[in-house]
């Protein structure tokens, strides 16, 4: 075997091939920026839509990749003139409540799937995955009656109890791949100690399983934060809308788009899904690496 291994080459150049400065913008900085360009430009083009005066929208002169007399009249017009700012506060409020609810669900259904060792528990965490496969255009019709039944109609409770409908079955298989990477013998330690099952799930899972938790927390806020069909179709009144309805109703009257101020209300509606993003990064990355290795 050392004879065999001996004759192979070996590579020792490792990294070294990226010393040459061509080299390193061929491979590295020619497609880090490409990606960039491509990721970065339409929040590029909301904001300078956002700033850019009606007469140079709809001039066909100048740069229409610059602004030579920047306008508030757009923000002004979305944040005075609308109801943005309870649309906000609405988006807000029930993506937190749909989060905390999904991610409190979740939880249990996973450690009972992964952790409890029960005949056929592999096809319930298939059955579960498979359920989020269900496209929500289709799931929102017989939900609807629910919600027509129940009372709930045009209420920020109906998007609340409805949004963990989509939410619960991904965070579900999200976490069931997590806890499979924490080791059986921590519970066993535990249970020799006298731990019950819950005590073992908030004290030794849930502290191990956090960058989990806020991988799936994260995903759930975002889908809250973007829905649109069961906003759509469950609120009516302007002062219950969420941004994503909100902007897209209120902001387009027949054929005349106001684009200055839907690109702003976009814009606006961007930047907690970004800040959240920029904070929780690590935790989001690690969290979908240990759901994935299995």
């Amino acid at each position: 075997m050392s004879a065999v291994a001996a004759d192979q080459p070996v590579d020792s150049r490792g990294t070294e091939y990226l010393v040459s400065l061509p080299r390193r913008i061929v491979t590295v900085y020619l497609p880090l920026g490409v990606f960039l360009v491509v990721l970065l430009f339409p929040f590029y083009w909301m904001a300078m839509t956002t700033f850019k005066p009606d007469a140079e929208l709809l001039s066909r002169e100048g740069n229409p990749f610059w602004i030579s007399n920047p306008t508030l009249a757009h923000v002004k017009k979305l944040l005075f003139d609308t109801q943005y700012p309870e649309w906000l506060m609405n988006t807000m409020l029930v993506s937190v409540v749909s989060t905390f609810i999904s991610i409190v669900f979740s939880v249990l259904a996973a450690y009972a799937i992964e952790r409890l060792r029960y005949r056929g528990s592999r096809y319930v965490g298939a059955g579960i995955f498979l359920a989020y496969l269900v496209p929500p255009s289709i799931l929102f019709i017989p939900l609807a009656t629910v919600v027509y039944k129940l009372e709930l109609f045009d209420t920020r409770l109906a998007l609340m109890l409805t949004y963990p409908t989509f939410l619960i079955p991904f965070c579900t298989w999200l976490l069931m791949g997590y806890f499979k990477s924490i080791p059986f013998e921590l519970e066993e330690c535990a249970l020799i100690d006298g731990a019950s099952r819950f005590q073992i799930l908030v004290k030794i899972i849930l502290p191990l399983a956090v960058p989990g938790l806020i991988s799936a927390g994260i995903f759930a806020f975002t889908l809250c934060w973007n829905e649109f069909i069961y906003a759509l179709t469950f609120v009516s009144s302007s002062e219950v809308k969420t941004v994503p309805v909100g902007v897209v109703t209120e902001l387009v009257e027949g054929d005349i788009y106001h684009w200055g101020s839907l690109m702003a209300g976009a814009l606006f509606g961007s930047i907690p899904v970004a800040v959240l993003y920029s904070f929780f990064v690590e935790y989001y990355v690690s969290g979908l690496t240990g759901a994935v290795k299995e």
